[in-house]
């Protein structure tokens, strides 16, 4: 699992039957540190994630453990929308202050 920002959307109106009404978002990868990195990667969205949000992504097999994402060919998932994270007793992150 890992931290990213949602920083675009997918479109695909041509793909598997079972793919039909997921949300696909680009994701940007986040250091803890709360700084972005050079790394991206397409993943379903099954929480409603907007632009600009920080989100957490589980990758391979782990992201097919959702309702929405079983037994389909997912391999990322944007499972959770990040209210706040910190590091050593030190806020990184409030989504409030954001």
């Amino acid at each position: 699992m890992f931290i990213g920002e949602i920083v675009g959307s997918v479109v695909a109106t041509r793909k598997t039957a079972n793919m039909e009404g997921l949300a696909l978002r680009i994701v940007r990868r986040i250091t803890p540190e709360g700084d972005d990195t050079d790394s991206y990667l397409v993943a379903v969205d099954v929480v409603g994630a907007g632009v600009g949000e920080y989100v957490l992504v589980a990758t391979g097999s782990t992201a097919r453990q959702t309702q929405q994402t079983d037994t389909k060919p997912i391999d990322a998932v944007v499972m959770a929308i990040i209210d706040t994270w910190q590091i050593n007793h030190q806020v990184k992150y409030t989504k409030s202050a954001s």
